[in-house]
């Protein structure tokens, strides 16, 4: 019988910190450009859903699931784990996330600050205050990993 660890493309790594190896946090990535944005958006996605729970509890699902998608892409790139998922366009995913984060938070920010609730105040001006990091993420990554693409395909 082949256990899992047999099944795997690579050997083994030798010690009793070999299954951890992959965790490794990337301190880099973390102080670059893109780990600040992730991180920014984390943090604005929290306060929003705070704010959200203190007034409108209907609006606080798109910040939470908003969060959660946010802190998964902030582990996978810190980890460097994306690079086991060499299948998927990882710049394409991250660019439709801030996309479509764009369009939700845009939608929920104007919906809550009808409310004239304090606390729904507070979450439309960080709405938009999110909606704008969620832009020049966009903006980002279509510029580094998307562009360059297609004006290569484009010369051949």
């Amino acid at each position: 019988m082949l256990s899992a660890r047999d099944r795997r493309d690579g050997p083994p790594a030798e010690g009793a910190a070999a299954g951890l190896q992959g965790f490794a946090v990337d301190k880099t990535f973390l102080s670059s450009l893109k780990g600040i944005l992730l991180e920014t958006e984390l943090a604005l996605t929290f306060i929003i859903f705070i704010c959200f729970t203190a007034s409108i509890s209907a609006y606080m699902a798109a910040a939470l699931l908003e969060f959660f998608i946010t802190l998964a892409f902030l582990f996978l790139y810190t980890t460097q784990y994306y690079l086991r998922f060499d299948r998927l366009n990882w710049p394409c995913l991250d660019f439709l996330r801030c996309v479509s984060a764009i369009i939700i938070f845009l939608v929920v920010s104007f919906a809550a600050v009808t409310s004239r609730d304090g606390a729904a105040i507070a979450a439309f001006v960080f709405g938009i205050i999110l909606v704008s990091v969620f832009a020049y993420d966009a903006f980002k990554i279509y510029r580094t990993e998307m562009a360059p693409r297609t004006t290569q395909e484009a010369q051949q």
